[in-house]
């Protein structure tokens, strides 16, 4: 019988699948309110559920949640799915949902996105199941709010500091997989959880190999020791073999980010449309992605994602014009002997920003535009030029989210010291639009509103949009039902079989 069992054991082993990732850093804490790093949030989105979450389209679904309903533009009911289970076997209920919106709410818990429940005014558990949230108006990111990801009340009740708890290192949660260790600068093992509430993963392992150089981790995917990593566009078009192609195939999607030309408009010189215009018209964008990606990016024309609610695809962009740009300049009064002159300023550390400032001050020049360019260390970047507002114009990126929140970037109120209204862009009617869409839980109210602000806010310039780099993971051949969208390559992975 024992040597049965070892055996069995055995053969089980052989027949195990992993699926082989990379990670380059170390997570802080494997803990859903605390995970602000990437490596944090990388594994804890393996190991923790929310109530609700995004689809395969971006539209909020349910999660945890069996279903919701707003009774009230400010009363939101959310009914939990019966039998989900932690980790350990305990069942999840409302007073998990307590304890998590009570945590996050601690002053001495420090959660990054702790402002996006300043709108909540009580959360309280009606039964077992049904958990019944009061909203102090209504407020557009009610949804989204709620796909924060729950964590333990049976275990974590009795915690002190939940900021240096054990658990932040033996997380349990509802998800896929369980972590079976943990240790800093070392790889990360996570198997798959027997009682998921979605089905078990068909792939038994998910086996994160610590790599903390980027060149490495492309030399493990080049050997074949990863199943699916990123590639930066050198990588794709000139690194890669035919034997590479035929082992991986790769999935190309823009990149929830952007660059920018930020024009310090409390500055004179950009105060006139025309000439922030003349700039639009004098920079050849598709260049730049040509020449920095190799063409694998598009153009950016607004402030929002192309695949976002908010998106207006009826704008008509800017494109490049240099007849334009020089027409616009000659009736500003500039020309060949009296150029339009200003200095942009980006920081190291981002080898495309940096020479995208390059390419853009040769195009200029072909305008008449001359641009000098400064380029600093991040940390003095950010201290000596951006927060104190003292640049001409600035070279700098956004990330975006699926759902979109402009008050941030471009309500008058965010024109100040600490926030992120960077140049100073004040306009009454997207400052109204901007409080309208907060009050909506209506998605199409809210699309229709985001897209007018889209189009004001592009068509003003405020920045010069750049461009929106793609993302490209080479992935392995061999694992089956795949089923790229949009949003994300994983979010069916546990329908994914590795022979």
């Amino acid at each position: 019988m024992k040597y049965f069992l070892l055996l069995t054991t055995f053969i089980n082993i052989l027949l195990s699948s992993t699926l082989n990732l990379s990670i380059g850093s170390s997570p802080s804490r494997i803990n859903p309110i605390l995970s602000n790093d990437t490596a944090s949030s990388e594994i804890s989105q393996w190991i923790f559920n929310g109530l609700l979450k995004y689809d395969k389209d971006g539209n909020p679904t349910v999660d945890l949640a069996s279903s919701y309903k707003f009774e009230t533009p400010t009363k939101l009911i959310i009914k939990m799915k019966k039998g989900v289970l932690w980790h350990d076997g305990v069942e999840v209920t409302s007073k998990d949902v307590i304890f998590t919106y009570e945590k996050i709410i601690d002053p001495d818990v420090y959660v990054s996105f702790k402002s996006n429940f300043n709108e909540v005014q009580s959360v309280k558990a009606i039964d077992k199941y049904t958990v019944e949230i009061i909203f102090k108006k209504p407020y557009f990111k009610a949804l989204v709010t709620w796909m924060v990801s729950l964590l333990p009340e049976h275990i974590l009740k009795n915690e002190k500091n939940l900021m240096t708890s054990q658990f932040n290192k033996k997380p349990i949660g509802t998800g896929p997989y369980k972590l079976k260790e943990f240790k800093n600068n070392a790889d990360i093992e996570l198997v798959a959880n027997d009682n998921y509430f979605e089905g078990r993963p068909k792939i038994d392992k998910i086996l994160y190999k610590f790599i903390p150089d980027t060149n490495t981790s492309f030399l493990f995917l080049k050997q074949r020791k990863l199943d699916l990593g990123g590639l930066t566009p050198l990588q794709y078009e000139r690194q890669l073999d035919k034997k590479f192609k035929e082992y991986f195939k790769t999935i190309e999607k823009p990149a929830f980010s952007y660059s920018y030309l930020g024009f310090n408009l409390r500055d004179k010189k950009f105060q006139n449309k025309k000439l922030r215009q003349a700039i639009a018209y004098a920079t050849n964008r598709k260049e730049l992605i040509d020449i920095l990606y190799f063409g694998h990016g598009e153009i950016c024309d607004g402030p929002f994602a192309p695949n976002s609610l908010a998106f207006d695809e009826k704008f008509k962009p800017y494109r490049y014009n240099l007849k334009k740009a020089k027409k616009l300049l000659k009736e500003l009064g500039y020309d060949k002997n009296n150029p339009f002159s200003f200095e942009v300023v980006t920081n190291t550390g981002n080898t495309a920003r940096a020479n995208a400032a390059q390419i853009l001050q040769h195009q200029l020049k072909k305008a008449n535009i001359h641009m000098s360019i400064k380029v600093m260390e991040w940390q003095a970047f950010l201290n000596t030029i951006v927060t104190p507002r003292k640049f001409e114009a600035i070279l700098l990126g956004w990330t975006t989210t699926l759902m979109p929140d402009a008050y941030a970037l471009w309500h008058s109120n965010s024109d100040k010291l600490g926030r992120f209204n960077l140049v100073g862009y004040r306009n009454k009617k997207i400052d109204e639009l901007i409080d309208k869409g907060a009050g909506t839980i209506n998605r199409k109210e809210f699309a229709k509103i985001y897209k007018e602000i889209y189009s004001t806010i592009a068509d003003d310039l405020p920045y010069l949009f750049l461009y929106i780099p793609n993302s490209i993971s080479a992935i392995n051949k061999n694992i089956k039902n795949i089923k790229p969208t949009p949003i994300s390559i994983l979010h069916n992975q546990i329908e994914w079989e590795k022979p």
